[in-house]
């Protein structure tokens, strides 16, 4: 299969660079797979596509604010940092710019040396293993020096950091957002679970390999970059009962589904399991976990857009994505939704 297979033309000024004021005022593009039929309507009316029985399935990862701006001590030369993910201890695999200037023994102060980044490995396409120094607590340092970790198309400032988190947010440790349930507010998931929908939660925390082209012109030949999930047991049996009890599972984002997709893959059915997945969904592909998904409209020729293709068929969604650029819905991060049902 081809990368160019998941490729369309979008216009730039549909990409988000803001979110809306209100979260549930997001267009929602409702796809439906059975009759391949496509509806316009806002986030707020989600309750109307669910019936008792059903459940979502939420990510409660938190974003870091894990962009930090230091000074190599010995220069004084300004380097950026991206906190990727923990390894052991205070030891993290950390992206740099400019990358060149910084060696293994390169030490890199941040806030007047309230945190100090000393490079202890070089990694491919400028990453670095650096272990970090710093008294106190260090989610606490890194809130008074750290800013939150935009993806690289949106060009805006954020004044108001949580609006790049879920409400539902939880679990530190994400370089980017879930960004499916950025439309939730807590009154809107109170009046799902009114109507006798279940809420369940699981944790992935979504790694800078969300927004990274696929480089292989053959699809099978994309490696993805592993991220780590988590779900407990009372999740694992809630779950369960809802299966055997005929309801849909309808993970709320991409990070949901693999999470679920990765679990009944290993263990056969859902159970309490954490470690890290490199699951790649593209077509075709057999769902084992899910019933729907509720997404955002992703990059052109990204994995995201092919694990929507492998769940409704790359023509259907490739004919929903085109008419969501006629009628001019906003795309990615702080952009509009889509209901797979």
């Amino acid at each position: 299969m081809n990368i160019k297979d998941f490729d369309f033309d979008l216009p730039e000024e549909l990409i988000a660079q803001t979110p809306l004021l209100n979260r549930t005022h997001s267009r929602m593009l409702v796809l439906d797979r059975e009759t391949e039929t496509i509806d316009h309507k806002h986030f707020y009316d989600l309750p109307s596509y669910l019936k008792s029985g059903d459940c979502l399935v939420l990510n409660n990862t938190r974003v870091l604010p894990a962009r930090l701006y230091g000074v190599k001590e010995d220069t004084g030369g300004k380097v950026e940092v991206l906190l990727l993910h923990q390894q052991e201890g205070d030891e993290w695999e950390v992206l740099v710019k400019p990358a060149k200037k910084v060696k293994v023994g390169t030490r890199i102060s941040f806030g007047d040396g309230k945190l100090v980044a000393e490079c202890t490995e070089l990694k491919d396409h400028g990453g670095r293993i650096v272990k970090l120094q710093y008294d106190g607590i260090f989610l606490e340092v890194l809130e008074s020096l750290g800013e939150m970790p935009l993806p690289p198309y949106i060009k805006e400032q954020l004044p108001d950091q949580e609006r790049y988190q879920t409400v539902y947010s939880k679990e530190e440790g994400s370089a980017a957002a879930p960004t499916a349930g950025l439309h939730f507010t807590n009154e809107l998931l109170e009046q799902i679970q009114q109507q006798g929908v279940e809420i369940a939660y699981v944790t992935l925390h979504v790694g800078l390999g969300t927004f990274r082209p696929v480089s292989a012109d053959n699809v099978e030949e994309h490696e993805m970059h592993a991220e780590f999930y988590d779900m407990d047991q009372q999740t694992a049996d809630q779950l369960k009962r809802v299966r055997e009890c005929g309801g849909r599972i309808i993970p709320v984002g991409t990070t949901s589904t693999r999470t679920l997709e990765t679990i009944v893959r290993d263990y056969g059915n859902f159970t309490e399991a954490r470690g890290w997945t490199d699951i790649f969904i593209y077509p075709p592909y057999t769902f084992r976990a899910v019933d729907g998904l509720i997404t955002n409209f992703h990059l052109p020729m990204s994995t995201l857009i092919m694990m929507v293709s492998a769940l409704a068929g790359k023509d259907l969604v490739m004919k929903a994505y085109h008419e969501a650029i006629e009628q001019r819905y906003r795309f990615f991060s702080f952009g509009d939704a889509m209901f797979i049902k």
